[in-house]
């Protein structure tokens, strides 16, 4: 028998710390675990990123299972080593419990789940990454382009990022909204406040024109998101002095946007409106996702049918937060994510009750059988 319990292997991974762009050993572990399973391993090294494609073949449709193995920084003024997987008062310590290493024990344990009880499971490929928290550029983006390049793209893909809220099973995320960020530098003439009319101050051009992106109503939002939202992060001159008109001014924003949209529309509304008020002001502008939403499908039915026959509740399908590797996936098949309450991720003692681990894995099972039996 095959162990079916997700705690080991939880506890074996976050003893790795694999904070990104580092392995420490994190998808060895991982591989370790699969083998048994009967899964083919396939190693990648992108730039400096460290990918894992697990394959496990069969006939029927193909499911996918995205996760990454990299984390944040772990910080200070924990309660518990964060790499040591303690376990204290029924909870899991440790940078990852919740995003994500968590998810992919349990998932594993479900797998284990299946094959002792020698039910039909595959063909299933497991796209791992370690570049998930970083820039995201050589991690999932180039697990697909090899899948698809291959022809081996699974027909939908379940990403365990920790998509509850406040209990497990109330939240399913079907899409994301994009995300568009912009750099604007307005230059001017640096002189002495007393004297205007020798200097030309920058942010009374850069200024305007924030307020003017930061008034324009984008939308009104859609039936499953929430309106586009336009947020100015940083305004900097770099002055020491309170009676010196600034030489250069810069900004910052960002906008998550719902499905109403297009990166690059926005950008051109973005640089449209900043030339208006500052014409010699330069821009630079990264749109890092698309808004995408997930049809309803096999994929949600399934899902939702094993979150209700575990935990009783109905999910809400949602597509708030940030963005996650899920906007990638979306460009090849249908996405969607579920799994822990992420309550404490990315924070100090980031933990997980040792139950919802296992109900987790209990509802991955579910699902599994669901897929493959049906």
């Amino acid at each position: 028998m095959i162990n079916a319990d997700p705690l080991p292997l939880a506890q074996a991974l976050l003893r790795c710390p694999s904070v990104t762009p580092n392995d420490a050993g994190a998808q060895d572990v991982l591989a370790a675990a699969l083998v048994p399973l009967g899964f083919s391993i396939e190693r990648r090294r992108d730039g400096m990123v460290h990918n894992l494609i697990a394959t496990l073949a069969g006939d029927g449709p193909h499911l996918g299972f995205a996760g990454h193995t990299d984390v944040v920084p772990a910080g200070d003024g924990w309660a518990h080593d964060p790499f040591a997987g303690t376990i204290s008062q029924g909870m899991l310590h440790g940078r990852g419990a919740v995003d994500m290493k968590g998810a992919i024990a349990a998932f594993v344990a479900a797998l284990a789940q299946h094959r002792n009880a020698e039910r039909r499971l595959g063909p299933l490929t497991l796209l791992i990454t370690g570049d998930e928290e970083g820039e995201a550029t050589d991690g999932t983006v180039r697990i697909l382009e090899n899948l698809a390049a291959r022809r081996a793209m699974p027909e939908a893909c379940l990403v365990g990022e920790p998509t509850s809220v406040t209990t497990l099973g109330d939240t399913i995320k079907i899409g994301r909204r994009g995300s568009i960020s912009a750099d604007i530098t307005v230059r001017g003439i640096q002189g002495h406040v007393a004297y205007p009319h020798r200097a030309d101050n920058p942010l009374h051009r850069l200024l305007p024109a924030l307020e003017a992106l930061r008034c324009a109503p984008l939308d009104h939002g859609t039936e499953f998101f929430e309106p586009s939202s336009l947020q100015i992060t940083s305004v900097d001159v770099g002055n020491a002095a309170g009676n010196v008109i600034p030489g250069e001014a810069r900004a910052r924003l960002n906008i998550r946007f719902n499905d109403l949209h297009q990166g690059t529309a926005l950008q051109a509304w973005i640089s449209a409106k900043i030339v208006e008020y500052a014409p010699d002001a330069l821009v630079a502008i990264k749109v890092s996702g698309e808004a995408f939403r997930t049809q309803a499908g096999k994929l949600t039915a399934s899902l939702t049918q094993a979150i209700g026959t575990v935990t009783g509740l109905v999910p809400r399908l949602d597509t708030g937060g940030g963005t996650s590797d899920a906007r990638f996936i979306s460009r090849y098949c249908p996405v969607a994510e579920f799994g822990l309450v992420g309550a404490t991720m990315h924070r100090n003692d980031e933990a997980v009750p040792v139950q919802e681990l296992r109900e987790l894995s209990r509802i991955y099972a579910t699902l599994l059988a669901d897929w493959f039996e049906a």
